[in-house]
Order: C-alpha cells, then structure tokens, then sequence
C-alpha cells in the first residue's frame, strides 16, 4: 500500500494526491474497499469526501473535516466556485494555440453498457474547455489543458473521444491501439483554487502529472 500524498493539510480540509488505480471510496464487493477515503480516515479520523476522481485517473482530491464543511464545499462545487484543471495526452495531433476551445455536448449513462456514458441531446448539460499545451508528433499525439465546467461522471473522457482525440490508456473508452499506446489512463488532477470557506483565503493547489 503506497503512502498517502498530502498536498494539503489544515483543521478544515486536506488536498491529496490520488494515484491511478485506487477508488475514490468504497465499492462492491470485499476486493474494492481499499480506496483513499478509507486510507485517509485511517490517518484523520475525521475526513469525508467532497468529490471523486475516476479510478484510473490521478490528481487531486479535496476531503472535508467536518460535516459543515463538507456541505460548503460541496455547495462551492456545485456552484462552480471551485476552479478545476487536468492534464492529459491524447491520441492524434492537435494545432497549438494561445485560445480555448470549448466542448458542449450533454451526457446521459449509457445503460446497455453501463459504467460507460455518452453524448445525447437528453442528456444533462455538460461542458469542457480545452487548450494544447504541446504537440508531440514522435507520438502522433497531444498534451491537453483541460477545464471542465460542469462535472458529470466521465466527461472528460466521453468529450475528449466525440471530438475524435481520445486519452491514451483509456479502457474504457479508447480502441485496443489506444489502450496499448500507455499503462494507464493519461489523465491527471493537477490544479485546485477555491476560497477557503472558513477563512476565505484563496488556495491554489498543484499536483505536477506523472506522465509525460
């Protein structure tokens, strides 16, 4: 079991870094109860999750200390007042450019094939903001800034794939040659700012990704 990475730690709140591979909290069934609220807690008793990450996808996690601060953190999220960034590789070359580009596309589970999603006009708004960070055409591929605006279940993921760019390692989402192109999904959390409800400061917290 790897050792917890804490990015932040005060009397409210703790920023972690999560590694691909490990649940954000419990599943079903005996072999899925290992999962970074359980970790944390065993190390702060009090520690209760705001929001989740994707197994396979690494970066920041942003737990509560309390009850009270769980719900203010939560309403932050809900409100948009938490500024989100990721960084991912996909697949195929994409122009670099100083401008943002924008995803809007709603999602709905795809429930033949659930856990999957996928775009439909019925589905719940979702939105994403996209920027090349660098082209890497050794690898016919690219590095992305990425800023969703709405935080449906797989987003990134299903936006990324319906504009043909899929992130390299995905299992669930990708073709066998993307799958086969990295050992795990190439998405990474690597940038929370927030006021601090107790206090009001703005945080910023930084995971570098640990791919390249």
């Amino acid at each position: 079991m790897t050792e917890l990475q804490t990015i932040h730690e005060d009397p409210h709140l703790l920023v972690l870094d999560k590694p691909a591979g490990l649940l954000c909290v419990p599943g079903r069934g005996e072999d899925k109860q290992d999962c970074l609220s359980a970790r944390a807690q065993r190390r702060w008793p009090d520690a209760l999750v705001v929001h989740r990450l994707d197994m396979a996808t690494s970066g920041l996690v942003l737990m509560a200390r309390s009850p009270g601060m769980q719900r203010a953190l939560g309403d932050a999220f809900a409100a948009r007042q938490v500024h989100k960034r990721y960084e991912a590789i996909v697949d195929g070359l994409l122009p670099a450019g100083d401008d943002w580009s924008l995803i809007d596309a709603p999602l709905i589970a795809d429930w033949p094939r659930r856990p999957l999603q996928k775009i439909d006009p019925s589905g719940k708004p979702s939105q994403t903001r996209w920027r090349v960070a660098r082209a890497l055409p050794e690898r016919h591929a690219s590095h992305l800034w990425l800023e969703p605006l709405t935080g449906r279940s797989h987003q990134l993921r299903v936006h990324l794939l319906s504009i043909g760019h899929p992130i390299l390692g995905d299992a669930l989402y990708g073709s066998e040659e993307v799958r086969q192109r990295a050992p795990r999904l190439l998405l990474h959390a690597t940038a929370l700012e927030f006021r601090h409800p107790a206090d009001g400061r703005l945080l910023r917290l930084e995971s570098p990704p640990p791919f390249a």
